[in-house]
C-alpha cells in the first residue's frame, strides 16, 4: 500500500465514523418527534460527512466567517440531516438535539436561515437553491473571494424549470466556484422521481448545459471523496455538478426495505430497534 493509499484509507475510516454519527444523531432527533425525513438523512450522510470533514473550509466558532465555503440546503426538508452534521462539526451543541422540531427550537423541521447557525438559506420551495447559489457564487467572484459555493439539491428539483435556468446562468458566467450536489435517491412524495418526470440521461444533460459533471455511488465513501476532489481541482472555467446515487434509509436495512421511504413511517417501538441496527454496523 502506498503512502497516498494509506492516507486515503485513514480518511475514509474517519469519514465513515462521521457518517455513522450523523445517521445516529438524525435517528435520535427523529425519535424526539416520532417522525422526520429520516430516509433522506440516512441516505445522504456519506455526502455530508465528506463535505464537512473533507472538502469545506469553515470555522465552527464563527459560522459567518467571510472566507467560508457556503453550503446551501436547497431541500429544506433535509434539515434534520444538516442539523446532524452541524452538531458533528461543533457549530450546534449536542445538547440541543432533544429540542428538534419544538417551539422556540433553533432546529425547526424545515431549514430556516434565521433560526440556525450555519444554515445559509431558507430552503424548501424546491428549485430555488441553485439560483441562489449562482447569485452567491457570482457575488464572491466579484469580491475576489476564493470561497466555493455548494448547493445540495434533490432529484425532484430536476423537474423544476428554475433549476435549468440557473444551470444555464452558472455556465454563462463561468462560475468555477460553484459545485452542485444532487442527491439522487429516486424518491418523491408521489413516488419514484424517474416515474414522475424522468430527467435521464442526467450526466450528459448537465454536460450539455456547460457543466463539469460526475455521477457516483453516494454511499461509497471512496467514490464520494474522489468526486469532491475532482470537482474542486477541475481547471476548467465552468461550474461543477456531482450526482450521487443514494439509498434511502441507508444503514438500517429494515427501513431500506419499506415501500414508502420519502417520509418513512417508523413506529414508536422501532426507533430503538433502528438505533440498535445502526450500532451493529458502527465502523471499527
Amino acid at each position: 500500500m502506498t503512502i497516498d493509499s494509506r492516507s486515503a484509507a485513514l480518511t475514509n475510516t474517519s469519514l465513515a465514523m462521521r457518517a455513522w454519527n450523523i445517521r445516529r444523531k438524525a435517528l435520535m432527533m427523529g425519535e424526539v418527534q416520532g417522525q422526520g425525513y429520516i430516509g433522506q438523512a440516512l441516505g445522504v450522510a456519506d455526502v455530508l460527512a465528506t463535505a464537512y470533514f473533507h472538502a469545506l473550509d469553515y470555522r465552527s466558532d464563527d459560522p459567518e466567517w467571510e472566507g467560508r465555503d457556503r453550503f446551501l440546503l436547497s431541500i429544506g426538508h433535509y434539515a434534520i440531516a444538516l442539523y446532524s452534521v452541524l452538531m458533528e462539526a461543533g457549530i450546534l451543541p449536542d445538547e440541543e438535539l432533544e429540542t428538534y422540531g419544538m417551539d422556540d427550537s433553533r432546529m425547526p423541521m424545515s431549514g430556516m436561515a434565521s433560526y440556525t447557525p450555519g444554515m445559509e438559506i431558507t430552503g424548501g420551495s424546491l428549485g430555488h437553491g441553485l439560483g441562489i447559489a449562482v447569485g452567491m457564487a457570482l457575488g464572491l467572484k466579484r469580491k475576489n473571494n476564493p470561497a466555493f459555493v455548494y448547493n445540495l439539491m434533490s432529484d425532484g428539483e430536476l423537474g423544476e424549470g428554475s433549476t435549468w435556468e440557473a444551470a444555464m446562468s452558472g455556465a454563462h458566467h463561468k462560475l468555477d466556484n460553484l459545485i452542485c450536489l444532487v442527491d439522487f435517491n429516486d424518491q418523491q412524495a408521489d413516488g419514484k422521481s424517474t416515474e414522475m418526470l424522468c430527467s435521464e440521461p442526467l450526466t450528459e444533460k448537465w454536460e450539455a448545459f456547460g457543466w463539469f459533471a460526475q455521477r457516483v455511488d453516494g454511499n461509497d465513501l471512496a467514490a464520494v471523496v474522489d468526486a469532491f476532489d475532482r470537482a474542486r481541482s477541475c481547471s476548467d472555467a465552468r461550474p461543477r455538478v456531482i450526482i450521487f446515487d443514494t439509498t434511502m434509509c441507508k444503514g438500517v436495512p429494515f427501513l431500506e426495505r419499506r415501500e414508502i421511504t420519502h417520509f418513512v413511517r417508523v413506529e414508536a417501538d422501532e426507533w430503538a430497534k433502528a438505533l440498535a441496527v445502526l450500532d451493529e454496523g458502527k465502523p471499527a
